[in-house]
């Protein structure tokens, strides 16, 4: 599936579920830009990286998203906890 098509689909479905917000589709769309400039995937992120591209300046915000993101169904979320190694971030339904 292309990334305009899990874009799509994504707020498609992020319209009628209650638990996303603005933050989320933001996170999302910003996940979906950089897959798109790196031509990667699953995508390896870092939050610097990652929260230019979605307006989000705190990384309490951008952790709590992508993890209600992982949990919600959207996207899996691989967290690395090493400093040097990124997070992988696979954007599938």
């Amino acid at each position: 599936m292309s990334e305009m098509e899990l874009l799509v689909k994504f707020i498609t479905s992020a319209k009628d579920d209650p638990r996303t917000g603005m933050t989320h589709i933001s996170l999302y769309t910003g996940l979906v830009t950089l897959t798109q400039v790196r031509m990667e995937h699953p995508l390896c992120v870092f939050a610097g990286d990652v929260m230019p591209y979605c307006k989000l300046y705190s990384k309490v915000t951008y952790n709590r998203t992508l993890r209600q993101l992982h949990e919600f169904g959207y996207i899996r979320y691989e967290p690395s906890y090493n400093h040097f190694l990124g997070s992988l971030v696979y954007l599938e339904f």
